[in-house]
């Protein structure tokens, strides 16, 4: 896998999550009490073997780039292994990225630097498990010039993706970029077969079709401009996501909203989530912060008594609940719950105070936020909506270090 360069594209607004993208690009969000989005997709590429990755950076990068240096420091430059974020260079023009083409095209320097045989374009901001050794095994089988990674989607859901038909050989021979009506798989009238943005590209073959593309007046984007650019004149293959989550049913997400975001989360909690965050046959790493362990206090087991108990929830390092309830919920480090609070089906990230008495229901609280004491959210949406951000299905979100009334 050392012929491989891995870019992935991690300079998105995210602008569906905010206020949670207010001061993070979407890749840097926290997710699943612990990690960050782009997580899983490194996890992926160490799982995979892949061991020369550049995360391309834009928006708000602070947060990412802080990450990276201080959560994926594992490789060895010695024997050729690196990993790095590279913000815009504006070497070809004074543009920002212009399109997930122009990205590539633009950091085409770096390409021609580390002389790969193959280029890996990942997206930094969807959480999935996936061997990318086996696709490119594929592609070694059919002779591609590129391959993209497919999975079965809903049809009623699949118009916000490139959906595409192919061959008996899994060749594609026909894309549509976000289509109104989809086209349905030939086996499964209810699925479209949809990209995940996931494209393996002979270096020669991308480099040809970037030059293209950066003379034409166009989106620069690999699912509008370059794959749709390719079918007919080039091997272009479709590769069936193979799921290493393995369960039942294949698990892709994007959280491009924040009530998708919010489902994600509590799925995790749920007695055998559909996600498995406890799989060491492909473990998800990350930074590690130097917290002590979570401590739960008070066992005053009788009426009126104080209890600190947390059931069916992700309870991160260095909480503490105190004479609280937490249920159903997801909590980062550093989180204190105090007497007789009571937390339920939310999101709670790190360096969180919830005051005495107060009653939590539905909601995300973004990180550095006191609630004062005997405040309820989630219980009144209209009072709510006055204050913070709340999603059509009643999530309530309270942005980063915001400061409330007590």
């Amino acid at each position: 896998m050392k012929n491989i360069l891995t870019m992935i594209l991690a300079g998105g607004r995210g602008e569906r999550l905010h206020p949670l993208t207010a001061d993070r690009a979407k890749p840097a969000v926290p997710f699943g009490g612990k990690y960050r989005i782009i997580d899983f997709t490194l996890s992926n590429c160490i799982n995979s073997g892949l061991r020369n990755i550049i995360v391309l950076i834009q928006y708000k990068s602070h947060s990412l780039d802080r990450h990276i240096r201080r959560g994926w420091n594992v490789f060895n430059p010695e024997v050729g292994e690196y990993i790095f974020s590279l913000p815009p260079q504006q070497r070809i023009s004074q543009d920002w990225y212009r399109g997930t083409a122009d990205a590539v095209y633009q950091n085409w320097f770096i390409v021609e630097d580390k002389q790969p045989e193959y280029v890996l374009i990942l997206a930094g901001d969807h959480i999935y498990k996936m061997n990318y050794r086996e696709m490119y095994s594929f592609l070694q089988q059919t002779q591609s010039d590129v391959v993209v990674g497919a999975i079965e989607y809903p049809l009623a859901e699949s118009s916000n993706f490139g959906v595409m038909t192919v061959d008996s050989s899994s060749r594609i021979t026909r894309w549509d970029e976000k289509p109104a009506q989809p086209t349905s798989m030939p086996s499964d009238p209810t699925r479209a077969l949809c990209s995940m943005g996931i494209y393996l590209f002979r270096t020669s073959v991308l480099h040809e079709h970037l030059l293209a593309d950066a003379e034409r007046d166009s989106t620069h984007d690999f699912g509008k401009d370059i794959i749709p650019s390719m079918i007919g004149s080039r091997r272009v293959f479709a590769y069936n996501f193979r799921d290493e989550n393995r369960k039942a049913v294949k698990y892709w997400r994007d959280v491009g909203t924040l009530d998708a975001y919010w489902e994600a989360n509590m799925d995790l909690v749920s007695v055998d989530p559909l996600f498995n965050l406890y799989d060491q046959y492909w473990p998800i790493r990350t930074y590690q912060g130097q917290f002590p362990p979570a401590k739960f206090v008070f066992a005053e087991e009788f009426p009126g008594g104080r209890l600190g108990i947390a059931l069916d929830s992700i309870v991160s390092s260095g909480c503490i609940i105190s004479g609280a309830r937490v249920q159903n919920s997801v909590l980062s480090a550093s989180v204190r719950v105090n007497d007789r609070a009571v937390v339920i089906q939310s999101i709670i990230m790190e360096n969180v105070e919830i005051g005495e008495h107060c009653r939590i229901r539905r909601a995300i609280i973004d990180k550095g936020v006191a609630i004062p004491l005997k405040t309820e959210i989630g219980y009144d949406l209209e009072a709510d909506r006055k204050r913070f951000t709340v999603t059509d299905s009643g999530i309530v979100v309270i942005s980063k270090g915001e400061k409330l009334n007590g």
